[in-house]
């Protein structure tokens, strides 16, 4: 969906063409349409966050990682497996909206199941408690996942597994950043998961806005679920 030329004002334009997207149909559709393109794209835009991510779950992840179970929510291409394969985790369960990204995700050869969702309107299509890693990057911004899905992650992952979530901290997203970062810590409150790491990250990707210059920074953040949580 780039213009020709995969310079960073086309990959820019594209990005800012998204915001016009507005209902789940359009989202899916400027998804679809961007597949082809997508990691050539964010390569463009130094996107950071799929290696910071695994980065964070491999600093705190002791058990065996090739037997790990991990559901990458919100997959895309296949960019968090990847890197995460390049820490030792073999074992993924892919989930996304949009059919075209799937299809490039099982030509990577990386999951071992694939699943189409509305993410964000229905509840996850997996089994409650069954992963040990769950990790979701990219989606959790204004205008994409409602900060109260993360409860979802939350009953998908093993008493003792990990939740791993991104979110960016440009001026667009600090209202939804704060209300995430409230549901976070009720759920610590509740005692259903215990914070492990918040790494606040400067240079998370080049700035698309016309109101920011530079990098934008973004969040990294690691939960553990308590054990005795059924």
């Amino acid at each position: 969906m780039s213009a020709v030329g995969n310079t960073f004002e086309n990959v820019k334009a594209v990005i800012l063409a998204a915001h016009d997207s507005t209902t789940s149909e359009e989202k899916v559709n400027f998804y679809n349409s961007w597949a082809k393109n997508y990691e050539q794209d964010v390569a463009v835009l130094d996107y950071r966050a799929p290696s910071l991510a695994a980065n964070s779950i491999s600093s705190h992840f002791h058990g065996d990682r090739e037997a790990a179970v991990v559901l990458d929510v919100a997959c895309g291409t296949g960019l968090v497996a990847k890197q995460m394969k390049r820490h030792g985790f073999g074992h993924f369960v892919g989930i996304d909206g949009s059919k075209t990204m799937l299809e490039l995700a099982r030509e990577s050869g990386l999951y071992q199941d694939l699943k189409q969702s509305m993410l964000g309107e229905e509840p996850l299509s997996v089994q409650w408690g069954l992963f040990d890693v769950v990790v979701i990057v990219g989606a959790l911004s204004f205008g994409q996942v409602s900060v109260k899905w993360v409860r979802e992650l939350c009953k998908s992952t093993k008493p003792g597994g990990y939740v791993c979530m991104t979110t960016r901290s440009n001026r667009d997203n600090v209202e939804y950043k704060a209300a995430l970062e409230r549901e976070l810590k009720q759920m610590e409150e509740e005692g259903l998961w215990t914070c492990v790491e918040v790494a606040e990250v400067e240079d998370w990707e080049r700035a698309v806005s016309e109101q920011e210059d530079g990098y934008i920074s973004g969040a990294v953040y690691l939960y553990k679920k308590l054990q005795h949580i059924a």
